[in-house]
């Protein structure tokens, strides 16, 4: 899959769309249906917050957004691209050029260096490593990181992870940014500092974030909020802009 496979999205096209999406994990009496029919369109720009009680599904969803599951029923289609029908590799793909992930648990590797750890994504990309290193400087610049690049997960702070694990996911200069409780782990003063990195990306660099919460202060910042309840969207609804 080429990057002319996948348009970026023009005004009123929809860069995610999810179509009578549905999820059963088990068979038989253990059969449990996460996802019940999910319809979503998510539009180029947006910043999206994904709310719901524990079991609700909006995790499921994220993770078929995230190409890290398949639906067993509906269509995925991303920038105009059916997904459901893309091997493993070309899903690997997709990943890899079109989307950044940011999680609660940061997933660095704890015994290597922040530039390290940020500079990952372009190994995979087969990038030389000193244009990977260069770009990786820059990454951790724009999150307030310059001069930490030799240091550890174990040697910073939570809000400093995760300031890691943000320039990971936008060194690739991701459309989608997806993020998973970006902020459980954190006090309020680190939580709205990377809600405020969140917020400057969707705003000057015009990309897509998609944020799943509990913390309705958190969902603030989105300017759209979609509730899932019983593997269902319950509620959809546009917001004003934090201030």
């Amino acid at each position: 899959m080429t990057n002319a496979g996948i348009s970026n999205g023009r005004p009123g096209r929809p860069i995610i769309e999810l179509s009578g999406v549905t999820k059963v994990y088990g068979t038989g009496t253990a059969q449990m249906k996460a996802l019940g029919g999910v319809d979503l369109s998510i539009y180029p720009g947006e910043f999206v917050a994904v709310m719901g009680p524990s079991g609700s599904g909006k995790s499921t969803c994220m993770n078929i957004l995230g190409c890290l599951d398949t639906p067993t029923g509906g269509a995925y289609r991303f920038g105009g691209v059916e997904v459901n029908g893309l091997t493993r590799n070309q899903r690997a793909l997709l990943r890899r050029h079109y989307l950044g992930f940011i999680f609660q648990g940061f997933n660095l590797l704890n015994r290597t260096s922040a530039l390290e750890n940020v500079e990952l994504p372009l190994i995979y990309r087969g990038e030389r490593a000193r244009r990977r290193r260069q770009q990786a400087r820059e990454a951790l610049k724009i999150v307030g990181l310059t001069g930490w690049d030799h240091h550890t997960p174990g040697e910073l702070s939570g809000g400093q992870q995760q300031r890691v694990a943000i320039a990971r996911a936008i060194i690739t200069r991701p459309v989608v940014l997806l993020a998973d409780e970006p902020t459980g782990n954190l006090d309020s003063a680190r939580s709205v500092e990377i809600m405020n990195l969140l917020t400057s990306f969707n705003r000057d660099q015009g990309i897509t974030v998609v944020m799943v919460t509990h913390e309705p202060d958190m969902a603030k910042y989105a300017k759209r909020v979609v509730h899932f309840k019983d593997g269902l969207i319950s509620v959809d609804h546009t917001q004003e802009e934090h201030a």
